[in-house]
């Protein structure tokens, strides 16, 4: 495959751009009725515009040029672009779609001046070295590159919809909960928790039998992950105290105030060792964990947490004893089990989906690497993607049960 220099293939617009202080911007926002770029998207709407036309912008100075980091994004509408992003348009040689996907894919640092506020100049821009197949080949490849992006974004939006749907089914279940308009038993997360501890002070190390879970293990959202695992060694008589085990609720006690009071409910079969930011609760007979996670990630849980919160050398911090002061709903175990059911029917589609989402992603990385290496089979390609893309049906199927 040849390759040419980005200068020679584009047209450059950099001299219509004009920059807009923050009061320059106030003045012409009146209606807001325009995109105003700068180094990374948009930053603001205004009412008049510069471009009007299709236009690929690269950030100049302020951006992220590594491999994979977004620094070029597509315009197609009118739009004011300021001084810290890059104008191009095209000149006939190359697809502005294919130039996004290559200069989004590849690490273009090796351009990059300045030590302290990184700058690609107008020289290094047009320098950048382009692999430069024929112009139907490069349509071929934006359009496979768009399809695979289109799935993972579709994969993303299926996880968000089943967060949202557990979200309104604990509404439509126990009603908004600062209110009790259903009238539930109130009570304290004390009166039915079977077993309340505190995880290990231990340091992580390097190698360890067991996994250790941290803060940042919880999601803001209240979700596990275990993407990025340190590893621990524990004494034998310590092991009851600090190990996990499904259904173990898992409450971040100590966090920046935002964060602080992240909950998860542990549901791996594998036994793991807590840190000591977080507080394993047990519950008794009167409570489902799954219950207890919905209650403390719903809008008055996380309301509740964060008035609770005292600052601690700029962290906040909610101990044992007042997260077992915490007051709550109890309704009856058998509707709290009804509704953890629907959480792990749930919680199986959505690793369903993030297993797939992984998949597309892995995929996505290996057809941008051939694509610009030279080394796609584009049929061989599209059949690829044409497999990954299985039917979306199944988050709207499962609401209808």
């Amino acid at each position: 495959m040849k390759f040419e220099k980005l200068g020679k293939i584009t047209k450059n617009l950099d001299n219509k751009r004009i920059p807009l202080n923050s009061s320059q911007r106030d003045g012409k926002s009146k209606e807001g009725l325009y995109p105003y770029i700068g180094a990374n998207n948009i930053m603001d709407y205004i009412n008049e515009y510069i471009f009007d036309e299709k236009i690929l912008c690269l950030a100049e100075d302020g951006g992220s040029w590594g491999n994979g980091q977004i620094c070029a994004n597509i315009y197609n509408e009118k739009c004011w672009v300021n001084n810290h992003a890059h104008v191009l348009t095209e000149n006939g040689k190359a697809n502005l779609e294919y130039l996004r996907y290559f200069l989004n894919k590849e690490d273009l640092n090796k351009y990059i001046t300045g030590s302290t506020r990184g700058k690609l100049t107008k020289t290094a821009l047009e320098n950048i070295l382009v692999p430069l197949p024929p112009i139907p080949v490069q349509l071929h490849i934006a359009n496979l590159l768009s399809k695979a992006e289109n799935l993972i974004s579709l994969r993303k939006q299926s996880i968000a919809l089943l967060d949202e749907f557990l979200k309104s089914t604990f509404l439509e279940m126990f009603g908004d909960t600062s209110s009790n308009k259903m009238k539930f038993p109130i009570g304290s997360i004390r009166d039915v928790a079977r077993e309340v501890k505190y995880g290990t002070s231990s340091p992580a190390e390097d190698a360890g039998e067991y996994p250790y879970l941290r803060m940042n293990n919880i999601t803001s959202e209240g979700y596990m992950d275990f993407s990025k695992l340190k590893y621990i060694n524990i004494e034998v008589k310590d092991k009851e105290k600090y190990i996990v085990r499904k259904g173990d609720l898992l409450f971040n006690r100590t966090n920046s105030k935002e964060l602080v009071g992240k909950t998860g409910v542990f549901n791996s079969d594998s036994e793991m060792v807590i840190a000591g930011y977080l507080i394993r609760v047990r519950t008794n007979e009167r409570a489902n964990p799954w219950y207890l996670w919905g209650y403390l990630n719903s809008l008055h849980g996380k309301q509740t947490l964060f008035g609770m919160c005292k600052s601690i050398v700029g962290m906040a911090n909610i101990n044992a004893q007042e997260l077992q002061s915490i007051k709550i709903l109890i309704p009856p175990i058998e509707l709290q089990t009804q509704f953890a059911q629907i959480v792990e029917k749930i919680e199986s589609l959505k690793m369903h989906y993030q297993s797939s989402l992984q998949e597309l992603e892995n995929l996505y990385g290996s057809l941008s690497q051939r694509a610009f290496r030279g080394e796609l089979t584009l049929n061989q390609a599209e059949e690829q993607v044409l497999m990954a893309a299985e039917p979306e049906g199944e988050y709207l199927a499962y609401r209808g049960m």
